[in-house]
């Protein structure tokens, strides 16, 4: 999450230099509620914001006493218009900013970023035979997801249990299809792992009722599904049917394991939400605890970039953020400390509810308790962050000292590449801010000058298509670098140097790194630089280039996999990129192309009846 990202000083110059135009959208603000919208030089969002009052909101920004807080400082430097819209209230004015900022996710603004994905449990309902699946993300996609669950670990040993004694289907083949061909199922089938609805001897409703005791199962909600089962156990133990009664007595050990795990050491507690923030130097770190049925749910830690604004004023923001996107909103939602405008907040969050949430500072009790355990949570996540941070400095400073550079090394670009006997050839660009992976930054180059086996010449040309797009202003590659990494010897060295010359960058810091004895050749030096190996600069450089060599291995290989599985459909005379495209699309993979009839080629959407029967032709040479 960004709390704050500017890194402009301002000074208190930029009140008194306000365009004529801009000072009279302010003289003329109306005295309502309402939500503003600041727009930067180039007309992008970078802020939306809720007020009582607008004119008195908005004016705030632009006086002296708004320079105290260095987010405020920094965003009101890059405001060139504004733009506002009035509503009837307050709450109407929270509800707009929440959608807002959903649409535009201002530069300015908290956009949430927690510290992991934890993980739910996935079924689609409308398939005719769902699976039951692990994911870490929740979509709109018409599937009902189960979680979160504490951690994926607990999940995935509950599944693995859940598919030894439930038989559903965990392949992802196409049922209908494998019905009508008549195609032979699985291994799972054959050791009873697997009910077999490929065979067409199971029903949905069959099927249907073995998902549903699962849900039961990995959703809590599992005392009636637990007595139904001991119920059944009980009477095939008196039947001496004891194989049947050995499979549920572990079905409800299954059962009982889930509650277990999900309980936590919270076992009487009602459904609420607990919140506590603490600070550091640059970071803050709210902690969540999300209890349900009594049972501790979710416990998620989410980070600010902290510049000194009241914790109060952050946790107000934050829940507003945080419940934008939520549904499930607890009666009682406790936090330390008790957030600005709670009572707005309240309101809001009863209307999304449909009855009343009260929002308190949990002061006594169990319930401070767990604040204070999720306060100490928070401290500690700081004090790691903040840590790992100052290592990642030292490590840029002191890379910066081994290579005699004066200036910060923030940004640093690591270079490698990758081909196979000259075909696919491909440069990958890996990018480390302030001494970490700034993996949205990373770029990937298809070699296009030339073909064959050249890394010299594939490095000058992936470093002058770089360096072209920066000087050109394109802002996904700016900035510039403060030092470039190439991933080899002296001759790759050279050969992206004069990528660097023949554009005017040589200002630009350029080093090479060999992997045999992790040696840095510095142009101009004749002697290598060995690091110490184990230091954290020695930890910085092998780590940008080793994440480089993946980014560019992981590269190749996808197209070399892709030149692989469609290579067959290139050898059809009359199929061209649409067609092949085409006919990936409906049947999946060239593998199911090969296996499909004449008339499901026939029937597929873009293939003109002739292509159809070249296809067929072409794997069917007999037919």
């Amino acid at each position: 999450m960004n709390f704050f990202r500017g890194e402009k000083k301002l000074g208190y110059n930029r009140i008194m230099e306000l365009t004529e135009t801009l000072q009279k959208k302010i003289k003329n603000l109306p005295q309502s509620p309402g939500v503003y919208i600041m727009r930067d030089k180039d007309g992008e969002v970078i802020y939306v914001g809720k007020a009582r009052v607008l004119k008195n909101r908005v004016s705030q920004y632009f006086r002296r006493e708004a320079q105290k807080y260095p987010k405020v400082a920094a965003m009101v430097s890059h405001i060139a218009d504004f733009e506002y819209i009035i509503t009837d209230t307050e709450l109407e004015a929270l509800i707009l900013e929440c959608n807002l900022i959903k649409k535009y996710r201002p530069y300015y603004n908290i956009l949430l970023k927690d510290d992991k994905h934890f993980p739910y449990v996935r079924v689609d309902l409308n398939e005719d035979f769902p699976r039951v699946t692990v994911v870490r993300s929740v979509k709109e996609d018409g599937a009902k997801y189960y979680g979160p669950f504490i951690a994926a670990h607990v999940i995935r040993d509950v599944l693995d249990q859940v598919y030894r004694l439930y038989p559903l289907r965990s392949c992802k083949n196409d049922i209908p299809r494998m019905i009508a061909r008549g195609d032979r199922p699985c291994l799972n089938y054959e050791m009873g792992r697997c009910i077999g609805p490929c065979t067409g001897k199971v029903s949905r409703e069959e099927y249907g009722e073995l998902v549903k005791e699962v849900i039961s199962v990995v959703s809590g909600n599992n005392l009636t599904v637990r007595r139904e089962l001991v119920r059944k156990m009980n009477e095939a133990a008196e039947s001496m049917n004891y194989e049947q009664a050995a499979l549920l007595r572990d079905r409800i050990a299954l059962i009982d394991r889930i509650r277990e795990k999900q309980r936590a050491g919270f076992p009487n507690l009602d459904d609420k939400d607990i919140f506590a923030v603490e600070k550091g130097l640059k970071t803050a770190v709210v902690q969540a605890f999300l209890f349900r049925d009594g049972k501790l749910n979710y416990a998620q830690k989410y980070y600010f970039d902290y510049e000194g604004e009241p914790l109060s004023e952050l946790m107000g923001e934050f829940l507003q953020q945080y419940y934008a996107e939520k549904s499930g909103i607890p009666k009682h939602i406790y936090t330390l400390p008790r957030p600005d405008d709670a009572e707005l907040l309240m309101q809001w969050l009863s209307e999304k509810r449909g009855s009343k949430v009260a929002i308190k500072e949990a002061a006594r009790g169990d319930n401070r308790k767990l604040a204070e355990l999720a306060k100490k949570n928070a401290g500690d996540a700081v004090k790691i962050k903040e840590g790992m941070q100052a290592q990642r400095e030292a490590a840029a400073g002191n890379l910066a000292k081994a290579l005699n550079l004066d200036a910060d090394l923030r940004r640093i670009e690591c270079y490698d590449i990758s081909n196979t006997q000259g075909t696919d050839n491909v440069a990958s660009m890996v990018v480390f801010t302030d001494g970490k992976p700034d993996r949205k930054k990373n770029r990937r180059f298809r070699i296009k000058s030339f073909e064959g086996a050249d890394d010299f010449a594939s490095l000058n040309e992936a470093l002058t298509r770089r360096l072209l797009r920066g000087l050109q202003g394109d802002e996904s590659f700016l900035p510039m670098p403060d030092l470039i990494i190439i991933d080899g010897g002296k001759g790759q060295l050279h050969a992206a140097r004069d990528a660097l010359f023949s554009l005017g960058c040589e200002e630009i810091p350029i080093v090479s790194l060999a992997k045999k004895q992790e040696e840095i050749f510095v142009p101009g030096r004749d002697e290598s630089i060995l690091l110490q190996v184990g230091s954290p600069e020695f930890r910085l450089v092998t780590g940008i280039r080793d994440e480089a060599h993946h980014f560019a291995i992981s590269y190749h290989r996808k197209l070399r996999e892709k030149r692989h599985h469609t290579g067959e459909l290139d050898k059809i005379e009359g199929i061209g990129q649409t067609r092949k495209r085409a006919l990936l699309k409906a049947f999946g993979s060239v593998k199911n192309v090969r296996a499909a009839t004449c008339e499901e080629l026939m029937n597929a959407k873009g293939v003109p009846a002739n292509v159809a029967q070249a296809v067929y032709r072409h794997f069917h040479p007999e037919g």
